[in-house]
């Protein structure tokens, strides 16, 4: 079975199951005004397939230099959450949307920052040529997705805010440090797709 097959099989599967999934930052508002956002998980089609991420640009208001995947807000224009997420790495990372074999829809999950994002997993080829929108990305990188996926590689922090302890994860590959919304996303996926309890094997 091809890795596309492999993992809409797996994230099919997982869909099915109820699991402890993260829905939100628990620092948002129950009843927060949310936007529409996507974000593209582009795994590599390799032996050991790769996970395409993005460094923010520094000089960003927000989240500046943080680890991110490929997206941003829904515009009135695209016709769903995928053509959004295609939209938006193709703007960022100039990643051809032909060249994306959509696997299917990750769980949502609401930001602190007033997003309700939902993450679109598709297979790209490997070793693509990327050109970065340097005002908006300052560095691509792929992680392993075995590694990425593993829960034996993120850990489970805790921060103060608001006089109240909240709870989030952290994942370090190589120089860069992986948190916040794009780790509790990653957490997410890992979960559906078996890695956890260890039917991913």
């Amino acid at each position: 079975m091809t890795l596309p097959g492999r993992l809409k099989q797996r994230l099919e599967k997982g869909h099915q199951r109820d699991l402890p999934i993260t829905p939100a930052d628990p620092r948002i508002e129950h009843d927060a005004s949310l936007a529409p956002a996507a974000v593209l998980i582009a795994i590599t089609d390799r032996p050991d397939p790769g996970v395409i991420l993005t460094r923010r640009a520094s000089h960003m208001r927000k989240h500046a230099g943080q680890v991110a995947f490929p997206g941003g807000r829904v515009d009135h224009s695209d016709e769903d959450a995928i053509a959004a997420a295609l939209r938006e790495a193709h703007e960022e990372i100039a990643l051809p949307p032909d060249q994306v074999e959509i696997v299917g829809i990750s769980d949502r999950y609401n930001t602190y920052t007033g997003f309700d994002i939902i993450p679109v997993l598709g297979v790209v080829p490997p070793d693509l040529g990327y050109t970065l929108h340097e005002a908006e990305v300052e560095a691509l990188f792929e992680v392993p997705m075995e590694f990425l996926l593993s829960p034996a590689n993120r850990e489970r922090k805790q921060i103060e805010f608001q006089g109240e302890s909240h709870h989030y994860y952290e994942i370090y590959w190589k120089e860069h440090r992986i948190w916040g919304v794009t780790a509790a996303i990653i957490a997410n996926l890992s979960k559906r797709l078996g890695y956890d309890d260890g039917s991913a094997a």
